[in-house]
């Protein structure tokens, strides 16, 4: 058959509304075995890496995967935990907070699910849970404050993917950033006044973005400039001036330009410029994981440090804040105006026994 059909499914079923958070993915196991097929989806993406398929094949399968599996294994041991993975463990109560919001204020009639876009639970796998579930309306919400094509853009066309294969599609609505949503900002702001609160404040405050190849930047992403409009937005919220902060960008590979200032290299050279107190925030994660926990948390610290740093401090993300819960839900909310939920079936179960009397 082309085109997928939901199974058990009747033309009686109530309709519901199906919410879907995704994130970036994670490997099954911190092993070489683990993550060389999680790499191997990840950076044969054309949206994440944009260089011409035949030459990109050739060193991806030649050298890259024949290499860094066994490099990535070796970090994320280093964060692994009794649950899994960081970033699937807090995706995952994330999906169970804003489960509780929506029953709480919609009854049965909502579901929420989440997926990774590398790995599993796939965008696939999630979608298919929520039609089995009567989803006829999905939102889909990629928890990436800041638009960046290789990662809201991904999460888009894994789904239109899944689309192409299904003989009934839902209705759909895609929340594409919410970089500068009031309640994003002040969540941030008062992540960082609490740490601020029980630690005190340090020498500057770091804002810190995974970074991506600046030709994205010159060919129209808007990445960079949501990533400056954040940092800003929360200076303001904090009340705090542009000699306090910095924006830098973390996690780049191979050798071509990305974008700058590079979060390592602005780290080492802080302490000759005086400052030997810093913390570090990265408003573009939703949820700790690989790169904030161990590239900041630890490796970024080691730079800070023996360079001349005295004190260092990671702030950690949102997590399964429930003020960060509270903004998912309220974001999910207004993108979900003028659905109605429960109501259409009524009239499909007439229509479907008039169609059986006819024969």
């Amino acid at each position: 058959m082309k085109y997928r059909s939901q199974e058990a499914f009747t033309h009686a079923q109530a309709d519901k509304v199906g919410v879907l958070i995704s994130n970036l993915g994670t490997p099954e196991a911190p092993t070489k075995q683990a993550l060389r097929p999680y790499l191997k989806q990840f950076l044969s993406d054309p949206r994440v890496v944009e260089v011409p398929k035949a030459i990109w094949w050739f060193i991806l399968n030649g050298i890259i995967l024949n290499i860094r599996p066994k490099r990535s294994a070796q970090a994320y041991k280093t964060v692994w935990t009794e649950e899994g993975s960081p970033l699937l463990t807090h995706t995952k109560h994330q999906a169970e907070g804003l489960a509780k919001r929506f029953e709480e204020a919609h009854g049965d009639n909502v579901i929420v699910d989440f997926s990774m876009r590398y790995g599993e639970p796939s965008v696939s796998t999630a979608v298919e849970n929520l039609l089995a579930q009567g989803a006829r309306k999905i939102i889909l919400l990629p928890l990436y404050p800041q638009y960046c094509a290789s990662t809201t853009g991904s999460t888009f066309d894994a789904l239109a993917h899944d689309f192409t294969k299904r003989r009934w599609l839902p209705d759909f609505r895609f929340v594409s950033h919410y970089h500068d949503h009031p309640e994003f900002i002040k969540c941030m702001a008062d992540k960082i006044q609490q740490h601020w609160d029980a630690h005190g404040r340090a020498d500057k405050l770091v804002f810190s973005y995974h970074g991506i190849p600046k030709r994205y930047l010159t060919n129209g992403d808007p990445y960079h400039c949501e990533c400056h409009k954040t940092s800003r937005l929360i200076a303001q919220a904090l009340g705090i001036t542009g000699e306090e902060y910095m924006t830098t960008f973390q996690s780049r590979f191979g050798r071509e330009e990305w974008l700058k200032p590079y979060t390592d290299e602005t780290l080492k050279a802080l302490p000759d410029q005086g400052v030997k107190s810093l913390q570090v925030v990265c408003p573009g994660f939703s949820s700790d994981c690989l790169e904030t926990i161990e590239e900041i948390g630890e490796e970024n610290r080691e730079y800070f440090m023996e360079s001349g740093g005295e004190r260092y401090e990671y702030i950690t993300c949102l997590n399964s804040d429930d003020a960060h819960l509270d903004m998912l839900f309220n974001l999910l909310e207004s993108n979900m105006q003028g659905w109605r939920v429960g109501d259409d079936y009524q009239q499909r179960d007439q229509l479907a026994k008039a169609m059986g009397s006819a024969k």
